[in-house]
């Protein structure tokens, strides 16, 4: 079973022919809302792959709670675990060009009102636990810490990039980063399989790099490291593919599969979420997952 500790927002999609420069003002005759937050679309991911997955977080005492808890239940996932709190749910500013590029702000709202005490009083190892840095980063590193002492897996993805002590980097299993992260994390430049050796060497982890349409290279602990490609899709919205990636790698170990296996499986997710709108409505299901990994070569040691 996956459980997920996270953030849950109200996305305000603008489309827009291109994304505004510093000062600039581009008009857009609308405006859509969609559910989304990380931990809420890596959530959705995990439980559309076909995982049991509990969503932990918080949502405010407005309107749009409801609907972006619905979406969750929708996807599959358990809500019992969200706590409702005064003021406003998480909300973000999404604006997507032709090119499916984007650019977001977000207002955390009640997801800084998340802490670690969702969790279970006690978990089994047979639990993964999946965690962002959209919530307090304190109450991600008391969940990461707890988790472990408990014998759970732990998943994060250092996203958006923060702080994080190495307390709670040792109690992660595997580290999600893309390039920028990465680079913030090490402290140093490098090539993305530089950076994951960097990493999986320094904190004792499986390191993952995503590198968007490249794909992702990771890297274990002992120093293995593995290669996988994107799937080729025409682009629509990338808004979500990292959450699509991150939420199905994370069922896909949960399975009790192997890191080359999570890789391949989580990259063609991450190509299909590109080409529908909406970071948690475009999430593929196994159903869809499966048809076209034969698309897509498998993971090589590298």
């Amino acid at each position: 079973m996956i459980l997920v500790l996270g953030s849950i927002n109200a996305d305000l999609f603008f489309t827009v022919e291109h994304l505004p420069a510093p000062g600039e003002t581009v008009l857009t005759p609308s405006v859509t809302l969609r559910p989304g937050g990380k931990g809420a679309n890596q959530a959705a991911a995990a439980a559309r792959a076909g995982s049991m997955v509990r969503f932990l977080g918080c949502v405010g005492d407005d309107a749009v709670a409801e609907t972006v808890l619905a979406a969750l239940v929708d996807a599959g996932c358990d809500i019992s675990g969200v706590r409702r709190v005064a003021g406003a749910t998480g909300t973000a500013a999404v604006m997507v060009e032709a090119s499916g590029e984007n650019q977001i702000v977000v207002a955390s709202g009640a997801n800084g009102r998340v802490t670690a005490d969702l969790l279970p009083a006690e978990m089994a190892p047979d639990i993964t636990l999946v965690c962002q840095m959209e919530i307090p980063p304190a109450e991600t590193e008391r969940a990461l810490i707890a988790a472990k002492a408990w014998g759970a897996r732990t998943v994060l993805n250092l996203a958006p990039a923060g702080d994080i002590s190495d307390q709670a980097l040792v109690a992660v299993d595997v580290l999600v980063v893309n390039e920028i992260e990465a680079i913030a994390l090490a402290g140093e430049a490098g090539t993305p399989l530089g950076l994951a050796r960097n990493l999986a060497d320094r904190h004792a982890v499986v390191c993952v790099v995503t590198v968007g349409a490249q794909g992702a290279v990771a890297v274990e602990p002992g120093g293995v490291a593995w290669r996988v490609g994107a799937l080729g899709v025409e682009a629509v919205d990338t808004v979500g593919a990292g959450d699509a990636f991150v939420g199905v790698l994370a069922a896909t170990l949960d399975d009790g599969a192997d890191l080359p296996t999570a890789l391949h499986r989580a990259s063609v997710a991450a190509g299909l979420a590109c080409t529908a709108e909406g970071a948690m409505t475009g999430l593929p299901d196994a159903a869809a997952i499966e048809r076209r990994r034969p698309d897509l070569a498998p993971a090589a040691r590298v």
